[in-house]
């Protein structure tokens, strides 16, 4: 068992990756852990419990930013978010349900590491697009700073944009400034029934090209539905189109989104509170959760072109016993497969090849884990930039050596 080196503040965390530079140790860096299943095993002497760095440090509602340090719990932020009216737009994941964590325990520092981003990022972005100031330790034991309190803060090298993602490789993140937005008043979802994933695909995209502003596209089978949402346990696929804002907007776009969908059957709508149900279950991938039906499937996430997203699913049906649930209009494809399945992660990577993007192993066993492409394998000139903004932050490997990629 690695130890654990607990800061108090940044101070500390400088103090800790410096000692662990001259020391050549290798750290993890956690808040409350709730992604640690996630990625290659890790290799490492000790951990950076960052769960200590908590307390939000400033919120301006009415300038719509918000400042917290790394370790903040995000379910206290949106409880204060939720009381001023206002959410956190790219509306992120809980991956507790998934991976067999207690719910609601991430940090805002784990979310922005991860770059995590719910249903709403096909209109509101990632959450490296709402991600504008940070400060954090680099792998070479120095404080830095960028971006700031407003989103044109930019002058150089956009530092936020490029932690978002790294997993806690580059730096050790202890403040973050986020934008928020305000709340909408109400959702509603229009949903159609009975459609194979290639004709959903043409749906949402006819949604996605028109006027009605949808902000949540997604798609399931039969049996991934009733898991989604035990009303919409109706025996047939359902894809599911999400309109979120004040009360009139929403009804007024619902009746020309069930137009714009027409071709494709009887548009039905689901109210405001079962819309909250169905997405949060999209949003959290609750179908595939550790404590349901699929829960000892390996678990598999697909980012793809939208048109591509049922091209890719076929192509690793063809090959392995797999369900699939697809948001973001068909560009994210959680795939759960068979864990008995040996040809699961090549008929994963070989649905990318065939249709491009990339693909990262979510939930499987530490062997398999460390035996496959956690994360979508790198080579060329983007494994050599890789490489050097790696050495650049961290050149001695301190920071989750190889949680990524081996040997970087």
């Amino acid at each position: 068992m690695a130890d654990a080196l607990r800061p108090r503040d940044a101070e500390d965390v400088k103090g800790a990756v410096e000692w662990a530079v001259a020391q050549r140790k290798a750290l993890e860096i956690v808040g409350h852990g709730t992604k640690r299943s996630l990625g290659r095993p890790a290799q490492v002497d000790a951990t950076l419990d960052l769960a200590g760095l908590a307390g939000v440090t400033l919120y301006e509602p009415e300038e719509l930013v918000l400042s917290a340090r790394a370790g903040t719990p995000l379910r206290e932020i949106e409880a204060l978010l939720d009381a001023a009216g206002q959410q956190l737009a790219f509306e992120p994941m809980d991956f507790g349900p998934l991976l067999g964590g207690p719910p609601r325990q991430a940090t805002i520092g784990g979310v922005l590491a991860a770059n995590l981003s719910g249903p709403r990022r096909i209109k509101a972005g990632a959450a490296r697009d709402h991600f504008l100031g940070v400060a954090a330790v680099s792998g070479r034991g120095e404080a830095f700073k960028a971006g700031g309190r407003v989103v044109k803060n930019v002058t150089g090298y956009d530092l936020c944009k490029l932690l978002a993602g790294s997993w806690g490789t580059l730096a050790a993140m202890t403040d973050v400034t986020i934008k928020t937005l305000p709340r909408p008043e109400t959702e509603a979802t229009v949903i159609l029934l009975g459609l194979d994933a290639a004709r959903a695909m043409q749906a949402m995209a006819g949604a996605m090209g028109s006027s009605c502003d949808v902000s949540g596209a997604a798609h399931f089978a039969a049996d991934i539905a009733a898991r989604a949402c035990d009303d919409l346990a109706v025996g047939r696929n359902v894809t599911a189109l999400r309109i979120e804002g004040v009360a009139p907007s929403v009804a007024d776009r619902m009746d020309a989104l069930r137009n714009v969908l027409r071709p494709f059957g009887m548009p039905d709508v689901v109210g405001e509170a079962q819309s909250r149900t169905l997405w949060e279950a999209v949003r959290d991938v609750v179908p595939f959760a550790v404590d349901g039906p699929a829960g000892n499937a390996i678990v598999w996430r697909l980012s793809v072109a939208p048109t591509k997203g049922a091209a890719a699913a076929q192509l690793i049906a063809q090959k392995a016993d797999a369900a699939f649930l697809y948001d973001w209009a068909g560009g994210l494809v959680w795939a759960a497969l068979a864990p008995t399945d040996d040809v699961g992660a090549a008929a994963v990577h070989g649905a990318i090849v065939s249709c491009g993007g990339h693909a990262t192993l979510i939930r499987a066993p530490a062997a398999l884990r460390a035996s496959v492409a956690a994360f979508e394998p790198q080579s060329g000139g983007l494994g050599a930039l890789t490489k050097r903004v790696k050495d650049a932050f961290d050149p001695r490997g301190v920071l989750g050596p190889g949680r990524m990629w081996a040997g970087v």
